[in-house]
């Protein structure tokens, strides 16, 4: 049975689940945690996640649920819109001690999240799953607890996604680091990707009005939604306006580079 719940992960989650799974101890399998975020209108969304620590064996588990509850209570001095909304662990799959867990989650939010990420990476791949639990068994007669999978989306919003892009880049660097780059660079970058998309669109075009390929019903209803979004503008007025806001720009990257300056002046002087 599949749930209406829909579950958006955001970057940050995964890289601090993927730290916490590096620094655990030497004995330790699998990593827990707690998932903080909001729950509206049938969606999850998880900004925010804790480890906690707790020992596991075949036969029992342990879980320190005063360090859980007072790292939630520090959260919420830092931002109380962050509420309990599930839990994690590392590994590809549910364990059989994860009913006991996810029992006491269940006690802190409703309807609590459980998500595994694969940190082992099996198929060159993070695997990302998310499960709610329900009742299962027969009325009167012992119950169980089943899992049933939610729809997971990684979503981001701007500052992450930047930082995502740095990281991709230093993937590629031997060196395995990298630096931000300036806001005309970033600039350069941009407008030269929409020139290469621009050029792959309109190759298309002319390939379809030329018969080379067969016409798309999407594809076309897509270009005629985006060429109708753009506003009709003079030629004239969009370069004025272009090249105002570039001014603005530099006006703002040169104050900027005018006060670091400053600033270390005013350090290196102080030190005299």
């Amino acid at each position: 049975m599949a749930s209406s719940l829909v579950c958006t992960v955001h970057p940050v989650i995964l890289f601090s689940i993927v730290d916490s799974y590096e620094r655990r101890n030497e004995d330790a399998k699998r990593v827990i945690g707690t998932l903080l975020g909001t729950c509206e209108k049938g969606v999850v969304e998880v900004t925010n996640c804790f480890a906690v620590p707790h020992n596991e064996s075949e036969d029992e588990v342990a879980v320190d649920l005063e360090y859980a509850r007072n790292m939630y209570e520090l959260h919420k001095k830092v931002n109380p819109s962050e509420v309990i909304v599930g839990w994690y662990s590392t590994g590809p799959e549910i364990s059989v001690h994860s009913v006991l867990i996810h029992e006491y989650y269940a006690r802190e939010a409703k309807n609590p999240v459980h998500m595994t990420v694969d940190t082992i990476l099996r198929g060159n791949k993070m695997g990302i799953k998310a499960y709610t639990s329900c009742p299962a068994g027969v009325p009167g007669k012992t119950t169980g607890t089943m899992f049933t999978p939610v729809p997971v989306n990684i979503d981001s919003y701007e500052p992450e996604r930047v930082g995502v892009e740095v990281i991709k880049n230093g993937k590629l660097n031997p060196k395995r680091s990298v630096h931000m780059v300036t806001d005309l660079s970033q600039i350069e970058t941009v407008c030269d990707d929409l020139q290469e998309k621009l050029t792959a669109i309109t190759e298309y075009i002319e390939d379809v009005l030329n018969n080379k390929v067969p016409a798309d019903n999407t594809v076309g209803r897509h270009l005629m939604t985006l060429v109708s979004s753009v506003p009709d503008l003079d030629l004239d007025e969009f370069e004025a306006m272009l090249n105002s806001n570039m001014k603005d720009l530099l006006m703002v990257e040169y104050l900027s580079k005018l006060t670091k300056t400053q600033i270390s002046l005013s350090e290196k002087l102080s030190t005299l």
